[in-house]
């Protein structure tokens, strides 16, 4: 994940402060010294890093952390503060005019991920009940056409496009049928170089001056680090952009683009690419990136998962059929695939404040789910409503039916035993609504999760 080394390092430098009782200016500059090393290394801009370490100390020496009861604590707080600023004060929203449509023009260099980000994109505002075109103004990029189309029809959104013709025509034309046929957005995927070049610079002038777009949004690798800061910078001061679209923020990308895309080209980052799939784009809020960063987990985006891939009325049902005692492995099925749908396991214990950073990548296995369906599926219909029944020589037929080991579904069907007894306690009336040690709470209020590190 992002930041991954970054917040590590963080960690390590806070955790040595908070060994101390009370603070001195030495102690505080030997902290700075390796944020300062922790931020370079991510590839942060040397002058962001020069300016935020400054900032920090001049704050971290102030009398009300020298002298407060837990100065280690208020360095983390200042530090929390300096980054949200760095990466700006609130999230930067789109800015949709009063009279539609809206028309957002994605511009970036080739292989940046800008014709797939336009169809995430298009999927967000479906998501919010727009109703947004995607218009093909790449003539040149051989089957670019194509793959807009094919992007487009899974994100459920129209395609507008007129061949290889001159892109200026084909926006021009594009806004006058959004405009005939309801669309409020119009989101135009205009072509990519493989650098920045005069022609390709002349042509997003004449597609902006034909159009005027109400926004410019650059789609930055962040994989390529400072590079994606200097690509943004060359873009604003020949195009005038209004925002960045941070891609492969879920990949091991140390996250220094991120850091430094506001400080250097004043231009906020506005979406963050963290998955292959269209779902995968989140707005870019930077108190929650933060809290990332610093091992705080990020609980308000997770609950946003959850608010929009988990059913409700499922969910409900669940809880109550926990609360009855009859919860059975069809079930926790059903339940286990409303779980994929918020993305990779990793992803979402490192939202949870108190848990990222502290579990390692080997215990969370995303292929675990895989095989407690595979053993789940291999079970029959009364072995699933009624796990107990499950004897020795049914154990045998369950694990070699699904790849696995009897070990494995004994394993299985204590843990859901366990998931059983927990819930009964939470739900259950009368019952002592305590907490024993077990499986980490997902999201939904569903209860544990087997397969998940005790």
């Amino acid at each position: 994940m992002a930041f991954e080394g970054l917040s590590d390092k963080l960690a390590a430098a806070f955790k040595k402060l908070k060994s101390k009782g009370r603070l001195n200016e030495d102690d505080i500059k030997v902290a700075m010294r390796e944020v300062r090393l922790a931020l370079l290394e991510a590839d942060v801009n040397y002058k962001v890093v020069k300016d935020f370490v400054k900032d920090v100390s001049a704050r971290a020496v102030g009398a009300d952390v020298l002298e407060s009861l837990t100065p280690a604590q208020q360095v983390i707080k200042i530090v929390n503060e300096e980054l949200c600023r760095l990466m700006g004060s609130e999230n930067a929203r789109i800015n949709i005019p009063s009279k539609p449509p809206c028309i957002i023009m994605m511009c970036g260099l080739q292989g940046s991920g800008k014709t797939t980000h336009s169809a995430k994109l298009a999927k967000h505002f479906r998501s919010q009940g727009h109703r947004p075109l995607l218009v093909a103004c790449d003539v040149y990029r051989p089957a670019a056409i194509d793959q807009l189309k094919v992007v487009g029809a899974k994100a459920e959104a129209p395609v507008f496009e007129l061949g290889q013709i001159d892109p200026v025509q084909i926006a021009q034309k594009a806004v006058a049928h959004a405009k005939d046929h309801g669309n409020d957005i119009v989101i135009l995927d205009t072509a990519g170089r493989l650098h920045i070049d005069e022609e390709l610079m002349n042509e997003l002038k004449n597609i902006k001056s034909a159009v005027s777009p109400n926004e410019i949004l650059l789609v930055v690798d962040s994989m390529t680090g400072q590079d994606a800061v200097n690509v943004a910078q060359s873009f604003d001061e020949t195009l005038g952009i209004d925002g960045v679209i941070l891609t492969k923020l879920d990949g091991d990308t140390r996250g220094g683009a991120a850091l430094s895309v506001l400080a250097v080209t004043g231009k906020p980052v506005k979406f963050a690419g963290i998955g292959e799939k269209l779902e995968d784009l989140e707005p870019f809020h930077p108190e929650r990136m933060a809290s990332r960063i610093l091992g705080m987990g990020d609980v308000l985006t997770l609950i946003e998962k959850a608010q929009t891939t988990i059913d409700e009325k499922k969910t409900g049902e669940m809880m109550n059929k926990l609360k009855e005692s009859s919860f059975d492995m069809n079930d926790l099925l059903d339940y286990m695939s409303q779980i994929k749908k918020m993305g990779p396991l990793k992803q979402l214990v490192n939202m949870i404040p108190g848990v990222s950073g502290k579990i390692k990548d080997e215990d969370i296995d995303d292929r675990q789910m895989v095989r407690l369906e595979a053993m789940i599926t291999s079970m029959t219909k009364a072995e699933r409503e009624n796990p107990k029944i499950i004897n020795p020589s049914r154990k045998r037929r369950i694990a070699m039916g699904s790849g696995t080991k009897v070990e494995d579904v004994n394993r299985l069907l204590k843990q859901f035993e366990m998931m059983q007894k927990m819930m009964k306690q939470f739900g259950g009336k009368g019952g002592k609504k305590k907490r024993r040690r077990g499986f980490p709470m997902m999201p939904g209020g569903m209860g544990s999760m087997p397969g998940m590190p005790m």
